[in-house]
């Protein structure tokens, strides 16, 4: 038993045919067969079923994938381990993060860091806050940029940015010329939402709920900009964060006195599990620069 006879079980696993695993593998059909027979033969019992259209793991080959996956997910592990000590300073980084970060803070992190250290590179994914904690904790991420309500299990977290909210009005708006209102002020009007799982969905909702209403949504975006142009078209009000998108003569931005409306952003990685030398320098940057942000605004 080999290596690679556990990466061509592993692929006919998933792929459940033997041609699509070859080819996924750049292997002939026979040459797999052969390989997953000598496999079968050498532990003693078949490890699928073959079917009309391909096979699928029986109840042996469901133990053994279970198996050869960690034991193929260790030696992967101990290679990028190896790799990382001959050269800590190039390899990639998985960053996930959430809209709000797209137009500025994220760019202009990533320019910073490169700069510094041109032989790392970033993978950029854009989600919610939910898809990130689940993408970090499972590992399919480094790091994420995101704003949890409640603490995480597994996972650490910084406080890496805090955005305040602002009630965005049509600039014809009977409160378009205060600098500053109370939430509950606007509880009667039709409100421009963010859409279910964003991060600013959920803080909304409890805004609303702490000012004492429940919103009436007529409309949910999924960006600053799609928002403040349907405000802007007196379609209803809406809370955001600033941005460079809004277009300040069609809309005003009022302070919200109480309750106090912020956006909460943290950087978060996981608690145990393996860093490598790359995802550590881009997180400790980026906590860095996140100290720099705060000390500017």
């Amino acid at each position: 038993m080999d290596w690679s006879q556990l990466r061509y079980f592993q692929t006919l696993a998933k792929e459940g045919n033997f041609t699509k695993a070859a080819e996924k593998m750049s292997l002939t059909q026979p040459a797999l067969s052969r390989s997953i027979s000598r496999l079968e033969e050498e532990i003693g019992v078949p490890l699928f079923e073959r079917m009309n259209r391909g096979v699928v793991l029986n109840e042996y080959g469901a133990i053994f994938l279970e198996h050869a996956g960690r034991a193929l997910s260790d030696i992967d592990e101990a290679i990028q381990k190896i790799r990382d000590m001959v050269d800590p300073l190039h390899g990639t980084v998985s960053l996930a993060f959430i809209q709000t970060l797209g137009s500025s803070y994220v760019p202009e992190l990533i320019s910073q860091f490169q700069k510094r250290f041109p032989g790392i590179q970033i993978r950029l994914y854009q989600d919610t806050t939910k898809r990130i904690l689940d993408q970090v904790e499972a590992e399919e991420v480094n790091i994420g940029f995101c704003s949890p309500q409640e603490p995480v299990n597994n996972l650490e977290c910084s406080l890496m940015a805090k955005e305040e909210l602002y009630l965005i009005v049509p600039s014809n708006h009977r409160l378009a010329d205060q600098k500053a209102v109370d939430l509950k002020e606007v509880s009667d009007e039709p409100f421009i939402f963010f859409k279910q799982d964003t991060a600013l969905r959920d803080i909304i909702d409890k805004l609303c709920l702490e000012a004492g209403f429940e919103p009436k949504i007529v409309f949910e975006g999924l960006e600053e900009r799609t928002v403040a142009d349907l405000v802007a078209a007196n379609l209803g009000v809406a809370l955001t964060p600033f941005s460079a998108n809004i277009d300040e003569s069609q809309v005003s931005l009022l302070r919200v006195r109480q309750p106090k409306s912020f956006l909460h952003i943290y950087i978060v990685w996981k608690a145990k599990g393996y860093m490598s030398p790359a995802a550590t320098t881009f997180k400790n940057f980026a906590l860095e620069y996140a100290m720099r942000f705060k000390k500017k605004r």
